[in-house]
């Protein structure tokens, strides 16, 4: 492809900072870059502990268990990345998928309440693509008189606000992502942040084998450690952590270079009428992780997309209904017409390129060929 659909930003402080710990020769696991990232994240975010994992699934994943809604039902959209209903699966737990709204294409608060019933235990609200959901306030309070859990996925969305209060603090617990094409990124990595004492020390025992942790570190210690409970290995390696810290050391700079090549687009895109644009509410600030646009309809976004690849610019449908994976329509009884806001809405977007390196020449092609396609239309 001409133009990818991203590629990961970088720069020389990345691979020394990976380099030094190869170079150590010790702490590959546990080292001390891991706490020393999820205390600058847990300061950025505003919140009282993050812990790093793995991934972002593992991450959820977690947090629903230490939740314990296993055997209850659990509330997420059905526009998101499949992980977000594979957690609950993977947890013990039903998700019950609920319409996304319009605007920021997070959950739509007033669907959400509707399904709620005496087996709900959480609910699992995404911020999308950089952009804070615009029923942040409303499901918190929605979850708090249902006395049932609010987590965010904001796997997408570190950095992003509402009036300044940071994404990941709306619900009792949030969760976000390191992979490649996220804001900033460690290869594969997740967080979780909460102000919740509890649910920090079970998601920390779990993380590690239910390893009872000792005053010195597991692999400088001469004395031997309880298990209470079977835990999982979801820690994030050193080398990963220390990559962690040099990306988020960026992290203004890489916001601010997405939102200078997004508000390009939106300026050249807007003058075409076929094409809805990404829409900036008052009081969020999005740190655009995904520029994605809206269609007419499936017809034509699909011959813009196809018009594109043959011009070797990279697009991607994000995101296909999760409802109507085979695994949901198989094991869970769902069926096309159960969401239909939300398969409508699939209908509709394309993510287009959007990457802090993008140059002037790529953005420009870009557009040239989206104005193209329209034109050959007429």
């Amino acid at each position: 492809m001409k133009v990818p659909l991203f590629k990961t930003y970088s720069d020389e402080s990345d691979i020394e900072a990976v380099a030094a710990i190869i170079r150590r020769g010790s702490y590959w696991a546990l080292g001390p870059e891991i706490e020393q990232f999820e205390n600058e994240l847990a300061k950025f975010l505003k919140v009282k502990h993050a812990l790093l994992f793995n991934s972002g699934t593992s991450a959820l994943h977690l947090l629903l268990k230490s939740y314990g809604v296993a055997g209850g039902e659990v509330i997420v959209p059905s526009f998101t990345f499949i992980a977000t209903a594979n957690a609950v699966v993977l947890a013990g737990a039903t998700p019950v998928f609920a319409e996304s709204e319009p605007e920021t294409f997070g959950l739509d608060s007033a669907d959400v309440e509707k399904r709620i019933n005496g087996k709900t235990r959480a609910i699992v609200c995404l911020h999308y693509g950089g952009f804070p959901s615009r029923d942040s306030t409303q499901l918190r309070r929605i979850a708090d008189e249902h006395g049932i859990v609010l987590i965010e996925d904001a796997a997408e969305s570190l950095g992003s606000h509402i009036d300044g209060k940071m994404v990941g603090t709306f619900g009792h617990a949030a969760m976000f992502s390191f992979c490649q094409n996220k804001v900033i990124s460690t290869g594969e990595g997740g967080l979780i942040v909460t102000d919740d004492q509890g649910i920090f020390e079970r998601c920390k025992l779990l993380r590690s084998h239910g390893r009872v942790e000792l005053a010195e570190d597991y692999f400088a210690s001469i004395n031997d450690n309880d298990y209470i409970e079977a835990g999982y290995n979801l820690r994030m390696p050193t080398m990963l952590a220390a990559l962690g810290l040099s990306q988020f050391r960026k992290i203004e700079k890489v916001i601010q270079m997405r939102r200078e090549k997004a508000h390009k687009l939106t300026a050249s895109l807007s003058n075409v009428k076929e094409i809805t644009v990404p829409k900036e509410l008052p009081g969020h600030f999005q740190v655009y992780q995904m520029y994605t646009i809206q269609l007419p309809d499936k017809k034509t976004r699909d011959g813009l997309q196809n018009h594109l690849a043959r011009r070797g610019v990279m697009s991607k449908i994000y995101f296909n209904p999760v409802h109507l994976k085979t695994l949901y329509t198989k094991s869970y009884g769902c069926r096309k017409g159960d969401l239909p806001s939300t398969e409508a809405l699939s209908d509709r977007v394309l993510n287009i390129p959007l990457y802090p390196g993008l140059s002037d020449e790529e953005l420009q092609c870009m557009i040239d060929e989206i104005t193209a396609f329209f034109r050959g239309r007429k």
